[in-house]
């Protein structure tokens, strides 16, 4: 399949009010300005137990960094101390090495300017969910994912203003050899959308590949200096990173790439079952990666990332939109401020099969969570289904409805003039409405935020127009989406010296199924 296909070069009444109102809204910023408290949900004297006991952790028990030689050395002349390949960390030393030269925010660059996001502080970034090796939609039920897939969803989040980021694997593309595909990818990120993307992390060599596609773009010398790319470094929980994502990490920390150091954790099958536990396993896994980060590379960034779910205690299968990890997602950011890094977790998790009410629940419950615990960098916000195993087409519209409208929901109140209203109070005093007034004429169009999903009219008029179900209404979306769809703009040239080095690249070894 030709990495050029899909799309040409270049940069309904109803709908376009919407869109107006939204646009007018500034639903599409690059990033979000939070502008609320955060929700604590733990005191001061908690919160220091559990960084207690996570030092307790890593100073007795100790971090397994399997597989890699170098990265042992590395801790070893750090003053770690080495037994094989655990790792134990004196009391306080990786807290110390952090703070010393990790940045508690940074710019990731896109190649339009305007696209750039500021990862840290009090600003919230929303990325596609990532990893589905299926897709999912109405038409055609579930199936093995494809690149065309995987360029749908790109372009998707390219044209969803709630969403500010491209994502990395937003699906894997089986159709491809698993040694090759990661060129695609990072090429559709690159040539589909002009949002900021994640680079690969399967293996050492493809993460260069991913900084040397970003050089071409961006320019060797600047990608040295400048945060253009951030990638998804899991722990292999319990207390283990493997030499795959430590060769990823090294190779991004070298190169002045972000790194989100995330323990994946199904809490009771990969931590403990209980909540102050699993946080502690959390926090200690997160502080050895992100202190090798900077060991390997003093100022390079990082993120304190977490992926935490619960198991069924009948079945064993993953649980999702539960109080549980909804209280680990709130410790941990809180844990990560403290710290002085950005901070990374989910998202419109569920385990629903399909877009259902259960996948409403589950998802709104952690999105919401997520945004008010102060998430920075909000992995899986659109698209999730199944546990992440598959990636929903109608799924995917409904969660960017829901992105646009926490942007609006973390831009606070506003205390202006015009917010408080006054002179409509005055206008219209006792026993009157206010659908006339003159302050409601002028601020009618920005007052609330619209959906371009939801359907709010009355139930003859529903059914006139064809009694479509909220799955049916983002299936139809998606398409015309799809349709309308026009590329950002891309230097011919840099194109071409894309897609070269993909060609060159590719015909350097065989194709591999792993």
């Amino acid at each position: 399949m030709s990495l050029r296909s899909g799309g040409r070069r270049g940069g309904g009444g109803r709908n376009a009010k919407q869109a107006a109102r939204r646009q007018a809204q500034g639903a599409a910023s690059a990033f979000i300005e939070r502008k609320i408290p955060y929700f604590e949900y733990l005191n001061e004297e908690a919160l220091e137990l559990i960084e207690h006991n996570a030092d307790t952790v890593l100073e007795e028990i100790g971090i397994e960094f399997r597989g890699d030689p170098e990265a042992i050395e590395i801790l070893k002349n750090a003053g770690a101390d080495v037994a094989g390949e655990r790792v134990r960390f004196p009391r306080g030393m990786c807290r110390s090495i952090i703070r010393q030269s990790a940045p508690a925010e940074f710019v990731q660059h896109a190649r339009n300017p305007e696209r750039s996001v500021v990862i840290g502080g009090d600003r919230t970034v929303l990325v596609p969910a990532y990893g589905s090796p299926f897709v999912r939609d109405l038409d055609h039920g579930r199936r093995y994912a494809t690149i065309e897939d995987f360029r749908n969803f790109v372009k998707l989040a390219y044209l969803s203003p709630g969403l500010h980021h491209s994502g990395g694997t937003v699906c894997e593309p089986v159709d491809l050899p698993v040694n090759k595909r990661h060129f695609d990818m990072v090429y559709s990120h690159i040539k589909f959308s002009d949002k900021p993307f994640m680079g690969s992390v399967t293996a050492p060599e493809r993460a260069q590949d991913t900084v040397d596609l970003a050089g071409i773009v961006f320019g060797k010398d600047f990608v040295q200096q400048n945060t253009v790319c951030i990638s998804l470094i899991n722990a292999n929980s319990p207390l283990t990173f493997d030499d795959t994502m430590l060769g990823a990490a090294k190779v991004y920390a070298r190169n002045m790439q972000a790194t989100v150091i995330s323990p994946f954790i199904l809490a009771g099958a990969m931590s403990p079952v209980t909540v102050a536990g699993t946080v502690t396993q959390i926090l200690a896994e997160a502080l050895a990666g992100m202190a090798f980060v900077q060991l390997v590379k003093p100022g390079a960034p990082v993120v304190f990332g977490t992926f935490a779910s619960a198991v069924s205690m009948q079945s064993g299968a993953p649980t999702f939109g539960s109080p549980e990890p909804s209280k680990v997602l709130y410790a941990a950011a809180a844990l990560a401020r403290r710290l002085g890094v950005p901070f990374r977790s989910g998202g419109g998790l569920c385990g629903s099969k399909v877009a259902d009410a259960q996948a409403a629940y589950e998802s709104a419950n952690t999105l919401q969570t997520a945004a008010l615990a102060g998430v920075n960098f909000m992995l899986h916000t659109a698209g999730w289904l199944e546990g992440g195993l598959c990636m929903g087409y109608e799924k995917f519209m409904l969660d960017a409805d829901q992105a646009s409208m926490l942007g609006v929901l973390l831009s606070g109140i506003d205390l202006s003039d015009n917010g408080q209203a006054l002179d409509a109070l005055r206008e219209v005093g006792p026993g009157a409405h206010f659908l006339g007034a003159a302050h409601t004429r002028a601020n009618f169009e920005t007052a609330f935020y619209a959906s371009p999903l939801a359907d709010n009219n009355s139930f003859e008029q529903w059914q006139a127009e064809g009694s479509l179900d909220a799955n049916q209404r983002a299936n139809a979306q998606y398409k015309k989406v799809l349709n309308d769809y026009q590329p950002p703009a891309l230097d011919p040239a840099i194109d071409d010296e894309l897609v070269d080095f993909i060609t060159r690249r590719k015909a350097d070894f065989p194709d591999k199924d792993y």
